[in-house]
């Protein structure tokens, strides 16, 4: 099963900047995919607070294949 959502784009620092969606192709940058996923869009991801900034992240499981990277 391919992932549903990658990582197109990092900073320098290693920071995810820019995802797409496997499903339909759509671009997103990481404050739109953050508020895709507090809309409900994406069920099987999550936002943490890393240093402030607000950052997408998979849910954990036992599946590699939802993984962001």
């Amino acid at each position: 099963m391919a992932k549903r959502v990658t990582v197109t784009r990092e900073s320098d620092s290693g920071r995810n900047q820019q995802f797409r969606d496997n499903r339909n192709g759509q671009q997103m940058t990481r404050p739109e995919f953050v508020r895709q996923i507090r809309q409900g869009n994406y069920s099987n991801y999550h936002v943490r607070n890393i240093n402030g900034v607000p950052t997408p992240a998979s849910n954990p499981d036992n599946s590699e294949n939802n993984n962001l990277g």
